[in-house]
């Protein structure tokens, strides 16, 4: 699914965990005009990983919220839980470049680890885990995978770098950017109970849709380097990114799924009109 030669393709990839807000108008509008004005394509993704907290009627809700605002969507919805095929490959590709590690520490292992050093590093994305079971030789590793024992699979930050060097990528808000894998520390790219992780993903859908233009909001801005970076290792094409502004509440605090009166279905009973809730998103009809 690759998009046509200099053709923008955007996308709004929300989880179907609950109704869609203000917020989540903001970025899907933002996203569908930037493909739209450049004769582009609009993609939708459900990111629904997460079959605990998924829910058909938040789906459907998706849907419904976005054709009330006039937004329409080029080709097939893509459902990240079809995907984990994928997701697995890639994982495979990074392991076999010997990058992945895995961990068997908890959260209160790690608390405690930190605690014990007396100093926590800090990087783009917070703490940095101390790389505790970076060291573990094949045989212990064995042997507690043999014991079931639940683990995260870690990517060695160290190794990446000695690989990918420090990958740059441009932000059309933000600037350029390089990448310094060491500082974002070895991050979770999969857990055994779940085949993938956000970052891991992402990376993976995007380039699989061809998405030329990644539109989100700025809490996402540190989290982008460990994209970039797993672009390179993966030899993913790489996008152009903007991250927005996000939308908060009266309080200035950024709006959240369970802040429902400035839910789209919310607002939609209490009639308003699709102008009215485009405007309240920031996007006032010319």
């Amino acid at each position: 699914m690759q998009p046509m030669a200099d053709q923008v393709v955007t996308r709004f990839a929300p989880s179907p965990t609950g109704r869609l807000h203000l917020g989540h108008a903001y970025s899907a509008l933002f996203a569908w005009r930037a493909a739209r004005s450049a004769g582009g394509r609009f993609l939708l993704r459900l990111e629904d990983i997460d079959e605990a907290r998924c829910d058909p009627a938040f789906e459907q809700g998706i849907y419904d919220d976005l054709a009330w605002l006039g937004i329409d969507w080029d080709g097939p919805v893509l459902r990240q839980s079809e995907r984990s095929a994928a997701y697995r490959a890639g994982l495979d590709r990074l392991e076999a470049r010997g990058l992945l590690y895995p961990c068997y520490c908890s959260r209160k292992d790690i608390r405690a680890e930190v605690e014990r050093s007396g100093s926590a590093p800090h990087g783009p994305l917070g703490a940095v885990y101390p790389g505790t079971c970076r060291a573990l030789s094949l045989e212990e590793r064995a042997a507690r995978q043999a014991n079931g024992e639940a683990f995260a699979l870690r990517l060695n930050s160290r190794r990446a770098k000695a690989l990918a060097g420090a990958p740059d990528w441009s932000d059309r808000a933000h600037g350029t950017s390089k990448v310094d894998p060491v500082a974002l520390g070895d991050v979770v790219l999969a857990r055994k109970e779940t085949g993938t992780s956000y970052h891991l993903a992402v990376s993976l859908d995007d380039a699989y849709q061809g998405v030329t233009l990644v539109t989100r909001g700025e809490d996402l801005l540190e989290a982008t380097a460990v994209h970039r970076l797993l672009q390179a290792l993966l030899d993913l094409p790489v996008p152009e990114w903007h991250h927005h502004a996000l939308l908060t509440d009266d309080d200035g605090k950024r709006l959240a799924k369970r802040d429902d009166a400035r839910a789209i279905a919310t607002l939609r009973e209490a009639g308003h009109t699709p102008a009215e809730v485009r405007a309240m998103a920031g996007f006032a009809d010319a």
